[in-house]
């Protein structure tokens, strides 16, 4: 399998969160989609009673993620999955390092960190392991967080670290089964700050209450006054936006895979801003954006100049 889409992410459920329009819209055009995922979220917080007795045996809730993570990627069209510790040389197991939220759409380090915690493994252990994956694949575009990971989360951060040096990796070395490959097109999930405010504003408005109902009351809205996430940039720094409306259905199937980290999943009509929304285990209601948005890596082509074309629903911001 050649050419097409290879998405590095930390967790089960980052990649329907971050990058599920265009893991969707790539899938649905015909062209070959690979997920990384680099841990099985063993440290996640659960959401409900019924899966309340998976928090803290790291095993199960290791093995259940996996199965929601199956079923996500089935309703994204997505059928190329493998963990980031199958590809690594030696034996390893990288496991969730965990988080704390430090506010609204902000998280850091845990207090208590696993010993084998993919925020501190070896990097150069595990950007080999991804660049073995790159060789393999030969993907024309690889995605993955910006440098701050989205929101802080540690795994995230790390695994923008091992994208980036297992980007360089591919393209130097060759290895027993392939040769080195260069990606021409780097993407970091990102969201344009005034979009963020749109969705915000809407978040408040009647087409959201309409599509929740009494559940509503369990969930706040995001204070518009908290520090932003670090996925959150000046608009102009958007180079890519993928139109959510037409996957939509496929999108929010996946988020509802994910039932033991996300909560509340629901349609919305009538507005510009969002076309659904959710809730993570902070009950704090978030937008399915209208529209999902990527600015180029250090160092990536403009997929113009790589000559890489993008599916339709994919658009360059002139």
């Amino acid at each position: 399998m050649t050419g097409g889409l290879l998405a590095v992410h930390a967790h089960p459920d980052d990649e329907s969160l971050a990058t599920g329009a265009l893991l969707a819209t790539w899938a649905a055009s015909g062209r070959p989609v690979t997920v990384v995922t680099a841990t099985r979220g063993e440290r996640g917080e659960v959401i409900g009673a019924r899966w309340k007795h998976l928090e803290g045996d790291g095993g199960a809730l290791a093995e259940h993620r996996e199965g929601e993570l199956a079923a996500a990627l089935r309703a994204l069209g997505v059928h190329d999955h493998g963990f980031l510790d199958e590809a690594v040389a030696v034996d390893a197991r990288y496991e969730d390092s965990g988080m704390a939220w430090l506010g609204t759409g902000r998280a850091g380090a845990a207090d208590d960190v696993p010993p084998d915690a993919f925020a501190f493994a070896p990097l150069e252990a595990a950007a080999d392991a991804l660049a073995r994956v790159l060789r393999s694949r030969r993907p024309q575009v690889v995605v993955t967080y910006e440098p701050g990971g989205g929101y802080g989360h540690p795994d995230h951060v790390r695994a923008h670290e091992v994208t980036s040096l297992a980007l360089e990796l591919a393209a130097r070395e060759d290895d027993v089964h392939s040769p080195a490959h260069t990606v021409p097109v780097v993407l970091w999930s990102v969201v344009g700050r005034s979009a963020l405010r749109r969705a915000h504003v809407a978040l408040g408005g009647d087409a959201v209450l309409a599509a929740l109902g009494r559940s509503i009351a369990d969930l706040t809205l995001p204070d518009p006054a908290a520090e932003p996430p670090t996925m959150a940039v000046l608009d102009d720094e958007v180079d890519v936006l993928v139109e959510v409306g037409p996957v939509r259905d496929r999108v929010l199937a996946a988020l509802r895979a994910h039932a033991t980290q996300v909560q509340a999943v629901r349609a919305v009509e009538g507005e510009d801003a969002l076309v659904g929304c959710y809730a993570l285990s902070n009950d704090v209601l978030a937008a399915v954006p209208a529209a999902e948005a990527y600015r180029y890596g250090l160092g990536s082509l403009r997929a113009e100049d790589a000559g890489v074309a993008w599916p339709a629903g994919v658009h360059p911001v002139a």
